[in-house]
């Protein structure tokens, strides 16, 4: 064998371990604690919650890595007293029926509701400026 191809596979080893590495330790990451100004959502409490003013509602799963992701974005923006809308989570799993009636094919998925009403939707991981700028559209 060449010494470049013995470099090759070397290399390609290297990452197929490093990328199994990270995938477990994304997969046995925990989630981060919930900001307390969090509205944890149900099926008997989501209309009411959702009914008045601007809520962001974020629909996830804790077996979901991008929604662990997303966490601390959502917590900071929960604390954050610029912020303009109230931030909420349904967990998909517990829910399937509220989930099911918006239509959620991936998650995570942030619905943004205006006086009960969908206006916004957002699928996958976003940065907090990017859903702040989604929110101030619809101020």
């Amino acid at each position: 064998m060449s010494t470049g191809l013995i470099i090759a596979i070397t290399i390609v080893a290297l990452f197929a371990v490093y990328m199994i590495y990270s995938f477990r330790r994304m997969k046995n990451m925990s989630a981060v604690p919930e900001s307390e100004k969090i509205i944890t959502l149900t099926d008997k409490n989501f209309l009411s919650q959702t009914k008045k003013g601007l809520v962001l509602v974020d629909f996830w799963a804790e077996w979901c890595m991008p929604c662990k992701v997303m966490g601390p974005v959502l917590n900071e923006l929960a604390e954050d007293e610029n912020f303009k809308a109230v931030v909420a989570k349904l967990n998909v799993d517990h829910y399937q029926p509220v989930s099911q009636q918006f239509g959620i094919r991936g998650i995570p998925t942030i619905i943004l509701f205006k006086n009960g009403k969908e206006v916004d939707r957002i699928v996958g991981i976003k940065p907090k400026d990017f859903l702040i700028k989604q929110v101030n559209k619809h101020l």
